[in-house]
């Protein structure tokens, strides 16, 4: 059913005519899920808001570059996960924070975020996933809490199948070391 969506979509975004209701359409399929995993790279409501509007407003900008060689759900993933990456590293150098540590930033900011109503026990998980290197915490994201596909997530990262079936296995051994460190 979605592929059939997102072919009558893709149809509509390349008519001049009917390109801003398919738009429209594109940020009402679209608009949750991508919210959802941008919130998870960076936590706070306000700048997963901001980064699925900049995300939106790329992938408007850039429609009429879209072949159509990857599903357009795969194009917008791409293009929310590029502009997590360079908020991120905008973050990280605002705050000296090295690639390397723990975004603890992020942290800080979830536990002053009002729309936050996650327990002690969330709170713990956030702050494992955040161990995490980028990548492999946006590869466990999407596993982990979206049950996405390996082969999706290939064409998203254009990473092999093996490669994040690896990373992934890595990511959860790390969270559940830290998590079961202090057991």
């Amino acid at each position: 059913m979605q592929q059939y969506i997102e072919e009558e979509i893709i149809k509509q975004l390349r008519d001049p005519a009917h390109q801003r209701d398919a738009f429209a359409q594109v940020v009402n399929f679209y608009g949750g899920k991508l919210y959802w995993q941008i919130r998870k790279m960076v936590l706070d409501h306000d700048d997963a808001n901001d980064l699925l509007q900049n995300t939106f407003l790329k992938a408007w900008t850039n429609v009429d570059y879209f072949r159509g060689e990857a599903k357009l759900s795969t194009w917008l993933y791409k293009i929310a996960i590029n502009e997590c990456i360079t908020f991120l590293n905008r973050q990280r150098t605002q705050n000296n924070v090295s690639i390397d540590d723990t975004d603890v930033f992020l942290l800080e900011r979830l536990k002053g975020d009002e729309y936050f109503d996650g327990d002690a026990a969330q709170m713990k998980l956030q702050e494992a996933i955040l161990t995490l290197p980028e990548k492999q915490r946006a590869v466990f994201n999407m596993k982990y809490f979206d049950d996405m596909k390996y082969e999706d997530m290939s064409e998203i990262f254009g990473t092999s199948v093996g490669a994040l079936k690896a990373s992934y296995h890595h990511a959860v051994k790390k969270v559940e070391e830290f998590l079961t460190k202090d057991i």
